[in-house]
């Protein structure tokens, strides 16, 4: 949790015992200005899709529980890198800095994540006892702040991403969207007023994002597919936005018209490789589709080559079929063996050019 300054705590007690018209606004100055932390402020930008990392850097307060509570190293990775994609939206990389969440703690997390006991655990948000299913897998936490002195800075938001399991945890049943939505929003609502009575967290803007866990066998994560924003002093959400965002392993069996030319580009791909390099375990491709539309795809390859020399010229002649089949998407492309990553290659939209590199084991 937060601490604030004895400082800050005499200046609250003492707005609380004034009249309402002795200067409030003055009262108000000082507590924030208490707020404020002294940091190490970076000003180097590595790009404005990524947010500037505060030093020293403070670890969650919930730290290493993402771990045990999804269910793949995929879900892990996409509950937190999607959220803070969403983040964007409202708190702009070029303003706001990022900080793993502060405020609620891994004992707050778990008994939220609890079934509801009246006498045991009132704050638990799934339902109680074995038989029932769990439908909270997990809440995520982060905060974002803006700088307020040359080195120093003070929370001005908080992002929640709400991890909902999609398979009934007793039967292994699929659980309806509808009632996944429905468990999300309930549980949304509540965390919402729950936040709100936590010291530091009043008045800032809570962004809530609904995420929708993977079944664990998946080798492609959820996804988000709903926002919300409680403005600054509310403890109600303003309403629900859709958000269109997919992952698709490619190659891919479904017949839907919006992976068509995708997926026959990816065969064609799959096929010249295999053509002139058998030495190798497999080819997947992962899409990232945002409102019916490829984004971007990473691509995994391991392979058994023995030779430097036979990793160069895969990764030559590999370079060279990304610009033919898939010219106007960004890719990304990680060649690995046993003995770990081999090679490089990314490839921006219409580049013709991609940037490679090849790992010196």
């Amino acid at each position: 949790m937060k601490t604030i300054t004895a400082a800050a705590i005499a200046a609250l007690l003492l707005s609380g015992c004034l009249p309402k018209s002795e200067e409030p606004e003055e009262a108000t100055d000082q507590i924030k200005e208490e707020q404020e932390t002294r940091v190490i402020i970076p000003t180097h930008q590595l790009d404005e899709e990524y947010y500037r990392m505060l030093l020293p850097y403070k670890k969650s307060a919930s730290y290493g529980l993402v771990v045990s509570m999804l269910n793949s190293q995929y879900n892990i990775a996409e509950v937190e890198g999607g959220l803070m994609r969403l983040s964007q939206q409202h708190f702009p990389t070029d303003e706001y800095y990022y900080q793993e969440g502060q405020y609620l703690d891994q004992d707050t997390i778990l008994s939220w994540l609890g079934g509801y006991d009246k006498e045991n655990n009132p704050e638990g948000l799934n339902p109680a006892g074995q038989d029932n299913p769990r439908y909270i897998a997990h809440i995520l936490e982060q905060n974002y702040l803006k700088r307020t002195a040359e080195d120093k800075i003070r929370l001005e938001g908080v992002s929640l991403g709400i991890a909902l399991n999609t398979v009934n945890s007793v039967t292994g049943d699929k659980l309806p969207a509808a009632q996944i939505e429905e468990n999300g929003k309930k549980a949304a609502a509540e965390i919402v007023k729950r936040m709100r009575g936590i010291e530091g967290l009043k008045e800032v803007p809570i962004v809530i994002g609904l995420f929708k866990q993977s079944p664990k066998t998946d080798i492609v994560p959820g996804n988000y597919f709903a926002k919300g924003v409680a403005e600054k002093g509310k403890d109600v959400l303003s309403g629900w936005d859709p958000i269109n965002e997919e992952f698709v392993m490619f190659p891919t069996s479904s017949s839907e018209d919006r992976y068509r030319d995708v997926n026959t580009s990816f065969r064609n791909l799959k096929q010249d490789v295999e053509k002139y390099f058998s030495s190798f375990v497999n080819v997947i491709g992962t899409g990232f589709y945002k409102d019916g539309q490829i984004v971007s795809m990473d691509i995994d390859i391991p392979i058994e080559f023995y030779g430097n020399a036979e990793i160069i010229g895969f990764t030559q002649y590999l370079t060279g079929l990304l610009v033919d089949h898939l010219p106007d998407i960004r890719v990304e492309v990680s060649i690995t063996s046993t003995k770990g990553p081999e090679a490089l290659i990314v490839k921006e939209r219409g580049e013709a050019e991609p940037y490679t590199h090849i790992y010196h084991n």
